[in-house]
């Protein structure tokens, strides 16, 4: 398969989980979307995304929990489901594996400031190179500044 129709399908298939993240998403009707076996999807989406399509799915939830977590009142419980996950103590133990902190916790900084979306999403981004505050890792901002 030439590098670009490859990269295509994956495209495909990680649109379909940008739009689709709190629906029932699995392994086989991703590589459907993708005109592929679901091993060699595995395998492709990581080589063009550098994650699996899993780890993909379970940030992107993250991300649209930071964002659900810090606009409004609802439980963590509700956004939990709201998101796409089916268990609280699955979406605590991945919220806090991704982000560094608890789902609470970071409820716990408040409403987002009034600046564009854009900017807020970037910069609270979580990353697959980043890591937890607290165990001696850089994150990505020392790393693009250059301090360490």
């Amino acid at each position: 398969m030439a590098e670009e129709d490859r990269n295509r399908r994956m495209l495909r298939a990680r649109d379909l989980m940008d739009r689709a993240y709190a629906e029932p998403l699995d392994i086989p009707a991703l590589a459907i979307v993708a005109h592929v076996s679901a091993a060699h999807f595995i395998r492709s989406f990581r080589a063009v995304f550098g994650e699996t399509p899993h780890r993909y799915l379970q940030r992107r939830r993250v991300e649209r929990a930071m964002f659900l977590l810090r606009q409004g009142d609802r439980s963590v419980t509700e956004i939990c489901f709201e998101v796409g996950f089916s268990s609280l103590g699955t979406f605590s133990r991945t919220f806090t594996a991704v982000v560094g902190q608890s789902p609470s916790a970071y409820r716990g900084r408040g409403p987002l400031p009034p600046v564009p979306s854009c900017f807020t999403m970037r910069w609270a981004r979580p990353s697959e190179h980043s890591q937890p505050a607290g165990n001696g890792a850089v994150s990505d901002k020392q790393l693009r500044e250059g301090s360490t």
